[in-house]
C-alpha cells in the first residue's frame, strides 16, 4: 500500500495527489498539520521519515521518498500505465523546464516557512507579506505566461496532461488563496480551468481532503 504524508494546503503534496489520481493508484493519507502546535512536521516521529521537516513524504512498501518532483518521477516509472511526460524528447524537456519554472522559481520563496520567517524574524506584517507574494508570484507567472503562449494547447504542453500541469494547478490555487490578481494570465487561467474539469484534479483539491479545515 502506498502512503502519502501531506497537508491539505501544501502545494507540493497537492501535486503528488494529482499524480496518484491520474495513475489510479490506491493510497492512504497520513495528515501532517503544518501549523498546529508549532507544526507537526517538526515532531521527532515525522523528522525520522523526513529530516527536512517538509511534506510530502511517500512510502511505497519498504521505500520512503521525499520531494514532490522526485516522488512524481518515481511513480511515473514504477507505475507506467499513464505517463506523465510526453514521449517526444523536446516536448518532455519543455515540460521539465515549465516544472522547474514553477517548482524552483515561484514556489520556494512563497511557501509557509518563508512566510513564517518573514513574520517572526523580519517582523513583516500581513500587508508586507502580501506585497512579497505579489512581487515574486507576479514575476514568476509573467514569465510562465509567455512560455505557455508558445508551448500550450489544451494543457501546458500541447493537448496532453504532463507534470507541468500537476505543478501549475496547485501554484495557481495558492495564488488565489492569497488574492493574487491573476486576471492578466489568460493562458494560465485557461489551462487551469481545463485541468480542473478532470476528476483526478477535482479529487486532489485541498478542500476535498479529509484534513481540510
Amino acid at each position: 500500500m502506498i502512503t502519502l504524508y501531506g497537508y491539505w494546503r501544501s502545494s507540493a503534496a497537492y501535486r503528488v495527489r494529482i499524480a496518484l489520481n491520474l495513475k489510479q493508484l490506491e493510497f492512504q493519507q497520513e495528515f501532517v498539520h503544518l501549523v498546529k502546535g508549532g507544526g507537526e512536521q517538526h515532531s521527532k516521529e515525522y523528522a525520522e521519515l523526513n529530516p527536512a521537516h517538509l511534506v510530502p513524504t511517500l512510502i511505497d512498501g519498504d521505500f520512503t521518498l521525499n520531494q514532490s518532483l522526485a516522488i512524481i518521477d518515481y511513480l511515473d516509472e514504477q507505475y507506467p500505465n499513464t505517463s506523465l511526460y510526453p514521449a517526444d524528447l523536446k516536448q518532455k524537456a519543455t515540460s521539465k523546464a515549465l516544472v522547474l519554472d514553477i517548482a524552483c522559481e515561484i514556489h520556494p520563496i512563497n511557501n509557509l516557512r518563508v512566510q513564517q520567517y518573514l513574520s517572526t524574524e523580519l517582523q513583516a506584517n500581513d500587508q508586507q507579506k502580501l506585497a512579497w507574494m505579489n512581487h515574486w508570484m507576479g514575476i514568476g507567472f509573467s514569465a510562465l505566461e509567455s512560455r505557455l503562449a508558445q508551448t500550450s494547447g489544451k494543457y501546458c504542453v500541447k493537448d496532453d496532461i504532463t507534470v507541468a500541469d500537476l505543478c501549475l494547478v496547485p501554484q495557481v490555487y495558492n495564488a488565489k488563496r492569497f488574492n493574487i490578481d491573476m486576471s492578466a494570465f489568460t493562458n494560465i487561467n485557461r489551462i487551469v480551468d481545463n485541468c480542473n474539469q478532470l476528476q483526478a484534479f477535482i479529487d486532489a483539491l485541498p478542500e476535498n481532503q479529509l484534513d481540510a479545515v
